[in-house]
């Protein structure tokens, strides 16, 4: 596999389209590399680098939901597409829940495929750049801090585990607070793209990110819907940084 290529891990079982998928991805610039067993992904994605994982919800040995939650449970920052044939939101959100960055489902154009995967990661080199240049800590309030250079969060003097997508959502508020955003535009800015369909990516990681910074998620005081709008990171009040 060519090492100068930004490389793809296809976790999916049916054959015939983890081969369309792996030549599509090589006739558009990537190194792509399929497996057809959970466990057996789990094992590939510990032990070798790869800059995106595509991951099919179903597979033999063990699914892509408790493949996506071992991974993060591991810290494998790796940005992770899951991909699912069901037509319910369910599966989507399990997916998000357990880390995944994004979902696609099927059946998808090979073109809006690629076009995802590259603005993945497109954004994450961009927030990597960003992150360089941007080396000063910030504290969100007297108990939220977040550190660039680390991209380590502590709530109230603790690291948290944040998902790649959680910590580059909670980032992009930071250095926008009182500023609100509607998913679509979140969307844009975090994910690289905006697609209809797929605001719910974005209700599943405010979620996400408020059970773990907030006193009480069910009554933030960080991150703030605004109704009928979008949401927004509270601004310091005084006395706070």
């Amino acid at each position: 596999m060519d090492s100068t290529k930004r490389r793809v891990l296809i976790i999916e079982d049916e054959q015939e389209l983890a081969g369309l998928l792996k030549r599509h991805l090589e006739d558009n610039g990537f190194a792509a590399q399929t497996v057809g067993r959970g466990d057996d992904g789990v094992r590939l994605a510990e032990a070798d680098a790869f800059d995106l994982i595509l991951l099919d919800l179903m597979l033999p040995g063990m699914d892509g939901i408790e493949v996506c939650r071992r991974l993060r449970a591991r810290s494998l920052r790796t940005p992770i597409v899951m991909v699912t044939a069901r037509s319910t939101e369910v599966e989507k959100v399990l997916g998000l829940e357990m880390g995944a960055d994004d979902y696609i489902a099927k059946p998808f154009g090979l073109a809006e495929l690629t076009a995802r995967v590259k603005a993945i990661l497109r954004r994450v080199d961009t927030l990597q750049t960003t992150g360089d240049a941007d080396a000063v800590p910030i504290s969100l309030s007297n108990s939220v801090r977040i550190d660039p250079p680390t991209r380590q969060v502590l709530v109230r003097g603790q690291a948290v585990s944040l998902t790649p997508k959680e910590y580059d959502l909670l980032l992009h508020f930071a250095r926008n607070p009182g500023r609100v955003y509607s998913r679509s535009q979140l969307l844009d800015a975090v994910w690289g793209y905006s697609h209809d369909g797929y605001e719910h990516a974005v209700n599943c990681h405010i979620n996400r990110l408020r059970s773990k910074i907030e006193k009480n998620h069910a009554r933030p005081e960080l991150l703030l819907t605004v109704w009928g709008v979008g949401y927004k990171l509270a601004e310091p009040s005084a006395g706070e940084p």
